[in-house]
């Protein structure tokens, strides 16, 4: 059976914090670095350059062997009760290192047997590994495809290397043949009843007018989500010698909504992870669980896991529930508010104009409100029309203050990027703020606002106080009191 997102349980990626937006503000995620080899040329990356301060994909500190991995992530679960999923992916591509990706997981699946197991690959090696995918109970596989046509795929690969004819492509012919190979395996994995999420780099005059095709077709062959990602540019790649940008926040933002637009279920809050992650999704927690750290770690106490999980599946399912009825009376309201024939006065929501609000909120997780402007190093922006609120994304900055009493260096510079990367937002959420910040966003238009909460909850509040100010008032006609 094909699994599509209409016919895919929930179940399946509720306690999945890349699958689930509501999983991903109370499970966390562990990847483990063992599949150093790559077997494609991308020419936004270049596999020498390493940053321990660095946080997108293909980085890591240290790589690991398949036993490392199993006792690191065995040391982990046992503190981390959270940790759900256990992924690989990278520094290189999973299935170029095959042997030690499935050994590890292999491994992992005997030290902490309540784990989801999740991989992350190009695709060029997929095929011939389904079965032992399948036979592993690897519920969810991610495959990076940023082109379906070979045209547009030869400006971003530089060459794809076939391992069993020990042959190198380059040019289109390259891209033709990965893309074909990552076709048929979203087919095969999604036959077999795995979920699967495409991930494509969002390439500003290479392929944003081309991936709502890419949402299309694999949506077709059954892949449960795409994630549109904004290009980071490796320094000495390709893409930075050719002086290439990066997408703003207004262009990833039409690329989604395009893609969604072909029916696709679109990933929001995808923080383009390191390869050696862990913690909640935006949380960074590697330098809590060293080798030494470790060696005290407690036993690995299974009940007690299971026990707090259940708790967190159960607010993760309210939180959709929650979601769910919002939506449900957006819809209502936007049905019974239509400006009917004969009717005398429009309504206060045609006279408002039901202007779209853009509200960015600093977050450590759990669907609050709960983090200070000054420690963000990241934002999630929603929208509301006043009866629904929808996430759109994450925007990452860096923090204003790092820690209580130290300040980054450069202040004003720092904030002057927070603003720009909000410009588009009306309101910012936090539970405090520093006068020359809050001066900063009032000058910009982005009005601060320190209330902890529920993030949809404060939202909706802010909204209706926001319309209510831009709605016209009725006039008064002369003569009457």
């Amino acid at each position: 059976m094909v699994r599509t997102s209409e016919t895919s349980s929930n179940g399946s990626t509720v306690r999945h914090p890349c699958y689930s937006e509501e999983a991903h503000r109370y499970f966390a995620r562990m990847h483990v670095p063992v599949a150093p080899a790559c077997n494609i040329q991308c020419l936004y990356c270049n596999r020498k350059f390493d940053c321990a301060n660095e946080s997108r994909p293909g980085v890591v500190s240290e790589l690991m062997t398949p036993e490392q991995a199993t006792r690191k992530v065995a040391g982990v679960a046992s503190q981390l009760l959270q940790l759900s999923v256990v992924g690989i992916a990278g520094p290189g591509d999973s299935l170029a290192n095959a042997e030690q990706t499935f050994r590890t997981f292999r491994g992992i699946r005997e030290a902490v047997p309540d784990v989801t197991l999740c991989l992350s690959t190009n695709g060029l090696n997929l095929l011939k590994h389904i079965e032992e995918i399948v036979q592993l109970g690897i519920e969810h596989v991610t495959i990076t495809m940023n082109a379906v046509d070979p045209e547009i795929g030869s400006q971003i690969y530089g060459w794809v290397y076939d391992e069993e004819e020990g042959r190198k492509y380059e040019g289109k012919e390259a891209a033709g043949f990965l893309i074909s190979r990552q076709l048929r395996g979203i087919q095969a994995l999604s036959e077999k009843g795995v979920l699967v999420k495409v991930n494509s780099v969002l390439i500003p005059g290479i392929n944003d007018e081309h991936l709502p095709m890419v949402s299309k077709t694999v949506k077709e062959l059954g892949a449960f989500m795409h994630n549109i990602m904004p290009l980071i540019i490796a320094p000495g790649s390709r893409y930075e010698q050719e002086g290439r940008q990066a997408p703003t926040p207004r262009q990833l933002h039409a690329v989604q909504a395009a893609c969604g637009d072909e029916g696709a279920r679109i990933m929001r809050h995808c923080r383009q992870c390191r390869a050696d992650a862990i913690g909640l999704l935006g949380e960074d927690r590697s330098g809590d669980f060293t080798w030494e750290k470790l060696e005290s770690a407690p036993p690995l106490d299974l009940d007690a896991r299971q026990m707090l999980q259940k708790d967190l599946e159960q607010k993760v399912r309210q939180l959709q529930e929650r979601k769910n009825s919002q939506t449900a009376a957006g819809k209502r309201a936007r049905s019974s508010a239509c400006a009917c024939q004969g009717d005398e006065f429009p309504t206060r929501r045609e006279e408002a104009g039901n202007e779209l609000l853009r509200v960015a909120v600093a977050s450590r997780g759990e669907g609050r409100v709960n983090l200070h402007f000054g420690h963000a190093k990241e934002f999630m922006v929603y929208e509301t029309d006043g009866e629904t609120v929808s996430f759109l994304g994450i925007r990452k900055v860096q923090a204003y203050c790092r820690g209580r009493a130290t300040c980054n260096g450069d202040k004003a510079a720092t904030l002057q990027e927070i603003v720009v990367s909000l410009s588009d937002c009306t309101a910012l959420l936090s539970t405090g703020i520093g006068k020359a910040p809050e001066a900063k966003l009032r000058a910009a238009g982005i009005l601060p606002l320190v209330k902890p909460g529920h993030i949809e909850e404060l939202i909706l509040e802010y909204a209706k106080y926001e319309h209510y100010l831009r709605a016209p008032k009725p006039q008064k006609i002369p003569g009457r009191a």
